[in-house]
């Protein structure tokens, strides 16, 4: 697999566009995922000069395998510098480590410490798990 990294230095890329990237999320991420209005939104602050982030494209012959978003948080220490925003691989291609080297891709670049979120029965857990991810707090949201 090789990858393209995409950010506000790097600009958008001709060929895989935010909304190619948008699509390929929402259809992947399945049940975990969101609506495409909101991963626009997540890929727009990575393309933020103010704000920031990494895309990393996974491609096999041209073709999205897979998709990673961090987004910078601004911070340090008290709170990870980056979040794992999205993760996704084509749902024909996972079992092939695809999810694997594009989160070892993703860790590679960011600058600094990396923060997820992960449902309790996301099969992605244990990848997380094995690449040195640990669950030091629960979260708790109020929504308003």
């Amino acid at each position: 697999m090789e990858f393209k990294q995409i950010n506000h230095s790097t600009g958008e890329d001709k060929i895989h566009t935010n909304q190619i990237i948008a699509e390929f999320l929402y259809t992947h991420l399945e049940e975990y995922g969101d609506h495409i209005e909101d991963i626009l939104k997540c890929i727009a602050y990575v393309m933020n000069p103010q704000k920031g982030g990494n895309i990393v494209v996974g491609l096999d012959e041209n073709k999205i395998v897979g998709v990673v978003i961090l987004n910078n948080t601004g911070m340090k220490d008290f709170i990870p510098e980056n979040i794992l925003v999205y993760i996704a691989v084509d749902n024909s291609q996972r079992g092939k480590g695809y999810g694997k080297q594009l989160m070892e891709k993703a860790i590679s670049i960011a600058e600094g410490n990396i923060a997820l979120h992960v449902e309790p029965d996301n099969p992605a857990k244990k990848l997380y798990e094995k690449l040195g991810f640990t669950n030091k707090y629960l979260e708790m949201r109020l929504i308003k």
